[in-house]
């Protein structure tokens, strides 16, 4: 057998490799061997009499679990094999957390901590209590929006004559009375009050990422970042192609509504509300967005482009949103994007792992929209409106 997830050789013992032991542990378990070299080949272990007492000694006096350590032999020469089960409770060593992703050890810290710890106790982030908010802070008008939407998709009882209060209750936004996070993020007056990074930040650039013309930053809950970024774009940042037939006049967007409010929709409700801000950057050919937050465990790049699991890193944003209509909740958000550029003749979306987070790509079928030249691309800041330039 050669190294792989669950599997890992060690030539000789230190003390380090309790690390990946306590990654085993937080993950899916696996076996370490000690006295293999990296292919696989036993080298042996010498002082392997001390090692089949210390080896468990350390391991549970270190992060109180205990594995099974069984002494092996190969002719002449002896090996150990150490048996870690996965736990459903964290595990630490000396404090420090770690988690076996792939063949890789990686010590969790910050944000991705955070979400180890909730998850092992059965939460997400987003289903934690808010104890700074009230329902002062929650926008009416937007609630109000949501539930006119909500009717038209059939998926909610009739609310007439609740209070917001009764609502929320009733969509399990609150515990005891009071707001998790989910509901800041959907219904907010103001999000970036309790959580810092809650926006959008759009971006014009041209010839590459250094050459950023102007810039703008949406601020608001889902209901009205999904609104006004939508808007914004189609006001200043995309180009239209008009047309006429007859005495009407046509304008057709760079790219498919449907599909950059499948892209906007997927970042709100996947995204990691702990990282950085959201990133839309516009180029002459292609408009992309970026999120805080990897692709959940067991989702790979090539999965989103067929029917997949729907794992949601949000899971009462997901659900609220999914009631609303906004969603599906099937797995369906990145195959609404590819099928969306495909029957506005597009190429297909590119979907990557990047820096931390997921971006999603969308190119147009132009190659003239490259001669646009900086008068045409930048007037006067805040007097741009690239919905003036048209191609016939």
């Amino acid at each position: 057998m050669s190294e792989s997830q669950n599997i890992e050789y060690k030539s000789s013992w230190h003390d380090d490799y309790l690390k990946w032991i306590c990654g085993f542990a937080n993950a899916q378990g696996g076996k370490i061997y000690i006295g293999k070299n990296d292919v696989g080949a036993v080298v042996g272990v010498e002082d392997y009499k001390r090692l089949m007492d210390d080896i468990p000694n350390k391991i549970k006096n270190l992060m109180g679990i205990t594995t099974e350590v069984n002494l092996l032999q190969d002719g002449d020469k002896h090996f150990i094999e150490i048996i870690v089960q996965p736990y459903s409770v964290p595990i630490s060593l000396r404090g420090r957390y770690y988690y076996r992703s792939g063949s890789v050890k990686q010590e969790l810290t910050g944000a991705a901590l955070n979400e180890f710890l909730l998850k092992r106790a059965g939460q997400t982030w987003d289903d934690v209590v808010e104890p700074r908010a009230t329902f002062a802070d929650i926008d009416e008008k937007s609630l109000k929006e949501y539930l006119v939407i909500s009717k038209e998709k059939g998926r909610l009882p009739n609310f007439d004559g609740l209070t917001t209060e009764e609502i929320f209750d009733k969509l399990h936004l609150t515990e005891n009375g009071q707001l998790k996070r989910a509901a800041i993020i959907l219904f907010g007056k103001d999000p970036c009050r309790f959580y810092p990074t809650v926006f959008v930040k759009i971006g014009r650039f041209a010839k590459n990422d250094a050459d950023l013309r102007y810039q703008d930053v949406e601020e608001g809950n889902i209901i009205v970042l999904l609104r006004n970024v939508l808007e914004r774009l189609d006001q200043k940042y995309l180009i239209k192609q008009i047309a006429f037939e007859g005495m009407y006049r046509i304008e057709k967007s760079e790219y498919p509504v449907p599909a950059l409010r499948e892209m906007l929709l997927n970042s709100m409700v996947h995204r990691s509300y702990m990282g950085s801000f959201s990133q839309m950057r516009v180029y002459d050919d292609k408009i992309n967005l970026w999120n805080e937050g990897g692709l959940p465990e067991g989702i790979s790049l090539e999965a989103l482009k067929r029917s997949h699991k729907s794992k949601p890193r949000n899971l009462l944003i997901a659900d609220v949103c999914f009631k609303g209509g906004l969603i599906d909740a099937w797995g369906r958000g990145t195959i609404s994007i590819i099928d969306a550029c495909k029957e506005a003749g597009l190429p297909e979306p590119e979907l990557i792992e990047e820096d931390g987070g997921y971006k999603v790509t969308d190119r147009t079928a132009r190659n003239d929209l490259n001669e646009l030249s900086e008068n045409k691309i930048l007037t006067k800041q805040g007097e741009t409106n690239l919905s003036k330039y048209v191609y016939a």
